[in-house]
């Protein structure tokens, strides 16, 4: 089995809305922001190869966004794009097997479809099973006002009557790797990724840990549904990390792949920062 970040572009969000109650002068020093409050985010899918299988967990929010929305969102794929990372590998959508959807807010499932040659959306991976929730699709298709403007039918529903979307619950296995942790603050029934690889164990943290700035307890997003029940989800999984030396990968982070985590006399941190190629090595 192979792991491989999958760099897919950045863009930027409202530096408050990412860290909800917590003061500028605090987050400004870790995740500094722009003349218009925004700060840096990358879009950092995963990609699992193992025999016929190639699984790819999120993919960014693809290309078919206006120029509004790149101005709004400082969409940048001057670097990096979801194609170019996989021909990094000698892949391209086509090879694809499974989509991992974590949750279908557009920065994480944006890439998901496409338009083809005769402007019609389709879905980007035309071989791929895409596996998603139930009750986050129930979420997605009727979301509540908060929400709204993540969830983007373009998006949903041509995976939806694609025929290629696989529906289930918190006990089905994916692959025999992959444990699905889910949690409900961000979203409902966003399911993150803990990978067995190697001897290690790897939490793909999508939006319960977006950066390394996000690891204090008290830092939790503005556009969380449920925040205190994410705040309950974080201090869970950050004991749960240090006592089962469980790595994170972040989908978000512009700087660092992945860290473990600490626990100090001012409260939990992440240390060991490193790529994922230095982790698995």
């Amino acid at each position: 089995m192979e792991l491989h970040p999958i760099p897919t572009g950045y863009f930027r969000l409202d530096g408050g809305a990412m860290f909800g109650v917590v003061p500028k002068v605090i987050w400004n020093k870790t995740n500094p922001a722009d003349e218009q409050n925004r700060i840096d985010l990358a879009m950092r899918a995963l990609l699992l190869i193992d025999g016929k299988r190639t699984i790819l967990i999120d993919c960014g929010l693809g290309h078919k966004y206006s120029p509004k929305f790149a101005d709004i969102y400082a969409v940048n794929h001057t670097e990096t794009t979801l194609a170019n990372s996989l021909r990094k590998h000698g892949l391209t959508e086509n090879d694809i097997t499974d989509v991992i959807i974590t949750h279908w807010h557009f920065d994480h499932a944006g890439g998901v479809t496409t338009y083809n040659a005769e402007n019609q959306l389709v879905p980007t991976f035309p071989n791929a099973h895409y596996w998603v929730q139930q009750k986050h699709l129930t979420a997605a298709l009727s979301p509540n006002a908060r929400e709204k403007a993540s969830f983007f039918p373009e998006n949903i529903l041509p995976i939806k009557n694609s025929g290629q979307l696989k529906l289930i619950s918190p006990s089905d296995l994916i692959h025999p790797a992959i444990e699905l942790v889910i949690t409900d603050g961000h979203t409902d029934a966003m399911q993150l990724p803990l990978i067995s690889h190697k001897g290690k164990k790897l939490l793909f943290a999508a939006d319960l840990f977006p950066t390394t700035g996000h690891i204090p307890l008290p830092y939790v997003m503005g556009y969380d549904v449920r925040p205190l029940q994410t705040l309950a989800e974080k201090e869970i999984w950050l004991n749960k990390m240090i006592q089962e030396n469980i790595f994170l990968y972040y989908e978000h982070d512009p700087v660092t792949e992945c860290s473990s985590i600490v626990k100090t006399e001012k409260g939990y941190k992440a240390e060991k920062k490193c790529s994922l190629a230095e982790l698995l090595s």
